[in-house]
């Protein structure tokens, strides 16, 4: 018999940006699949018209563009298996909906909200089930021509899978093992409501994994109470033997430990939740995404994957092959996991560790283009080379690497009064005549002749490296001096001494 294909689906909502949490979802989706040689599914689930926020799938997709995490099928790319947007496939629900209600696996109910919440301020913990259907208004308990009536006169009305109690429902996990409920603790759950013609995600989930040929549903851990709901109505429709076997994750929680990771807690931390920077329409308030931080993809990627899964051994630098190569369930964490900013950034600099001197030097470039510096490539990449140790992010490497480009205009005053004494001028004039008569400017050259000069004069190589170091940088940060005085040159190393000599020699900075 041939094996069914692997498909997987990330079914996310449109009702806002992407958290990071669902970012990982969609990757173990997509490195399980992969693995198996699968199919990555992009599904929108927007059946809830009213919390539909504009921009939403457009972010979702971009995002995951960014990420480079491609879709086998989408609704941008398409399928054989589409409509991917649960609004466009109404019809096929009702059909559904229908067919629980002919094998009276569901029924019609026309409890008002008001009715409702009497009935909830009546009776403590109320739960619409087996216990309580018999005393509401529904089909059940309704006359056909009752019934018949309501629906004639455009009462709105609501559709509920009719739980039977004291059933055993199993749920096979991947990662929980075996999870048997008891269908007593289930409520009759809407699955449809007339006022908008469109299912609840219960059914329209059921419906569509089924339709698409989902093999394994991955989702988080706060899903898992709707997976015994799940597994009956398979079962009512008749699809017990396609059922997709299940896992879901654990969560990731605040760097804390104590709860869900939130927006609220990136907010206060300082540390973006979204993968992208997130415009919010209604309000105009804008948050922070990993992109526009200055994180490179391949690093998020590697981050969220050992966030709940451990490869089993010393390995943390994953290629997102070697990840598919590695993944499996059966190492994934039962337990959350904490969200680690600081373990983010350590990845982020890996990464950038990891590329090129010439590749940074290009993407380097535009920014010494913005402030009016011409540069060749293979300068900026030599500098490169001797400061992306230093650095976490792209964007910091002008801060590191500033003065390669632009002499000081002032001078740390802590270093000043501590490197700068009364005899350092004239040491430094010296050193300007010892510079001058370099024919070689290597840095080799230059440490032997300047430490020799120093030792044959009986001076304090602290005192004069710190001074010098004042003199080119500004401050006391850089690479080893030498690479830096070959790198600007005689010509600007001497300006720079001359011009230290000039502005920390006046009396208001003795």
């Amino acid at each position: 018999m041939t094996q069914q294909k692997t498909r997987v689906r990330f079914a996310p909502s449109p009702t806002g940006p992407l958290h990071i949490g669902g970012v990982r979802t969609a990757l173990y989706n997509y490195l399980f699949a992969k693995q198996q040689g699968g199919d990555f599914i992009l599904r929108i689930e927007d059946t809830d018209t009213s919390r539909f926020v504009p921009g939403s799938e457009e972010y979702i997709q971009q995002a995951f563009d960014w990420l480079g995490l491609p879709f086998d099928e989408s609704p941008r790319k398409g399928g054989a298996y589409g409509p991917y947007k649960q609004s466009q496939r109404r019809e096929i629900y009702k059909e559904h909906v229908h067919r629980l209600l002919e094998s009276k696996a569901a029924y019609i109910a026309f409890d008002t909200p008001l009715e409702l919440d009497a009935k909830r301020k009546e009776t403590p913990n109320f739960q619409y089930d087996a216990s309580t259907r018999g005393q509401m208004r529904n089909t059940l308990t309704l006359s056909r021509e009752e019934a018949r009536t309501l629906i004639e006169r455009k009462t709105q009305y609501v559709v509920r899978v009719k739980i039977e109690p004291d059933k055993e429902i199993v749920v096979d996990d991947m990662i929980r093992g075996k999870v048997v409920i008891n269908s007593s603790v289930l409520d009759d759950k809407v699955i449809y409501k007339s006022a908008d013609e469109l299912p609840t995600y219960h059914l329209a989930n059921v419906v569509d994994d089924h339709l698409m040929r989902i093999t394994h549903v991955i989702r988080g851990e706060e899903w898992l109470p709707s997976a015994p709901l799940h597994v009956w109505l398979y079962r009512k429709l008749g699809w017990k033997k396609s059922m997709p076997r299940f896992a879901h994750l654990p969560l990731l929680l605040k760097p804390e430990g104590n709860g869900k990771l939130s927006k609220r807690d990136g907010d206060r931390l300082g540390f973006p939740v979204f993968p992208l920077e997130w415009n919010n329409p209604a309000s105009g308030e804008k948050s922070s995404g990993y992109r526009e931080e200055g994180y490179l993809p391949e690093a998020v990627i590697n981050f969220l994957a050992l966030l709940g899964w451990n490869p089993g051994t010393d390995q943390e630098l994953f290629t997102l092959d070697e990840l598919v190569q590695a993944f499996s369930f059966e190492r994934c964490s039962k337990s959350g996991a904490k969200f680690d900013i600081e373990k983010a950034k350590w990845y982020n600099h890996q990464y950038i560790l990891k590329m090129t001197n010439h590749e940074l030097a290009e993407r380097f470039l535009p920014t010494l283009e913005e402030k009016g510096i011409a540069v060749s490539t293979e300068k900026v990449a030599r500098i490169i080379g001797l400061v992306k140790e230093r650095v976490h992010f792209e964007k910091e490497l002008w801060e590191q690497s500033s003065f390669f480009f632009e002499a000081p205009t002032t001078y740390d005053e802590k270093t000043a009064r501590k490197r700068w004494k009364e005899d350092t001028a004239g040491h430094m004039q010296q050193l300007i005549e010892v510079y001058e008569s370099m024919d070689n400017f290597s840095a080799n050259h230059q440490e032997t002749i300047v430490k020799k000069w120093i030792n044959d004069n009986g001076l304090n190589m602290g005192g004069i490296m710190n001074a010098l170091r004042l003199a080119i940088v500004g401050e006391p940060k850089g690479p080893g001096m030498f690479l830096i005085t070959e790198l600007i040159g005689k010509k600007e190393t001497v300006r720079r001494i001359q011009g230290a000599i000039d502005t920390l020699s006046r009396p208001a900075n003795k």
